[in-house]
């Protein structure tokens, strides 16, 4: 059993039943505590983020990109500031004169902008706040056998239906990862005091309506090598970005694209993201993808990455509390 077969063949399709493990190990020849070891070790080498799930837009809570320009002298502990900040996922350094990029997500768009209003306050600088407005392809999996590219076909761009309310602490175990162990489900269904059939169902009914993008193995790609990334962001006429950012998410290599607010001194409405394990193979799928998707003559930026400050994965449903418990775990 090969590492590799955990973590590309189970971000997608991992089994919704009481013994998972069990099941993956049938079909990679394995016994059940060869497998739940084998995530043990890449969770431990931080090739594995979690075991759990990726929620469609609308499903709940907010988030915002942000960029801001820091001075280079400040940058470290600036991002130390951002990354302090309750709900901030991912926090690069990138190659431009904004030059500081995170996401932060949260319970409601009220919270996130006291929290950002608060880091302007305490840092002196501006905050670019760009909220997303359509989603055409965003974390169906990473292909970790390719060149970086988004593994499973492009879904509907669509809104989901939101989690209820009562089902609001399941989404923040999912959201936090599955536990490693023979029956995790049922370790979830005690801490909430359900069934485990009754988890099980919830899980599937938010896959088969979209509110789940996909649940299963969420990689960290830095740490499989795919540590060259950049994002392309262009200036799309609106009456054209649906149909332009459609044919850009279609495209190999593309692992994340979306139309995103303008913003004042920010005229660029459509995002792609690329990830490789070479700065010349990523420029040359960005290329592809941009004149395949007719984009190549709109006016955009390519941003690569320069530094990794945090990687983990969104929080729409978790408090503060839980987040910090996550993270120690």
């Amino acid at each position: 059993m090969q590492r590799l077969d955990l973590l590309n063949r189970w971000q997608h399709g991992f089994p919704l039943e009481s013994r998972p493990f069990a099941r993956i190990g049938e079909a990679l020849v394995a016994n059940e505590a060869e497998v739940i070891a084998g995530f043990e070790a890449a969770r431990a080498d931080g090739s594995l983020s979690r075991i759990g799930g990726v929620w469609a837009a609308g499903a709940g809570g907010a988030a915002l990109l942000v960029a801001m320009a820091v001075p280079a002298p400040r940058l470290d502990a600036v991002a130390g500031q951002v990354d302090a900040l309750p709900g901030v996922n991912h926090n690069y350094e990138r190659e431009h004169h904004l030059n500081l990029w995170f996401v932060i997500t949260g319970p409601d768009s009220a919270r996130l902008a006291q929290r950002l209003d608060a880091l302007e306050r305490d840092t002196g600088l501006p905050t670019l706040r760009l909220p997303m407005q359509r989603v055409y392809r965003i974390d169906l999996g990473f292909d970790l056998r390719g060149i970086g590219g988004a593994a499973g076909a492009t879904a509907p761009a669509r809104r989901a239906p939101p989690v209820a309310d009562t089902d609001r602490p399941l989404a923040a175990l999912v959201e936090a990862g599955l536990p490693l162990v023979a029956r995790p489900y049922a370790e979830w269904a005690d801490a909430l005091g359900r069934g485990e059939d009754e988890v099980l169902a919830t899980i599937g009914r938010w896959l088969d309506r979209g509110t789940l993008r996909r649940f299963g193995v969420v990689v960290r790609h830095h740490e499989l090598g795919f540590d060259r990334n950049a994002m392309t962001v262009f200036d799309v006429p609106d009456d054209e970005v649906d149909a332009c950012g459609a044919a850009l998410a279609a495209q190999p290599g593309v692992t994340l694209c979306y139309r995103r607010a303008r913003a004042e001194g920010w005229p660029y409405n459509l995002y792609c993201m690329v990830h490789g394990r070479e700065r010349e193979a990523v420029r040359a799928a960005i290329d592809a993808a941009a004149r395949a998707a007719g984009l190549s003559q709109r006016p955009h930026e390519l941003l690569f990455s320069l530094r990794r400050f945090r990687q983990r994965g969104g929080s729409y449903f978790r408090t503060p509390a839980d987040e910090a418990v996550h993270e120690h775990a």
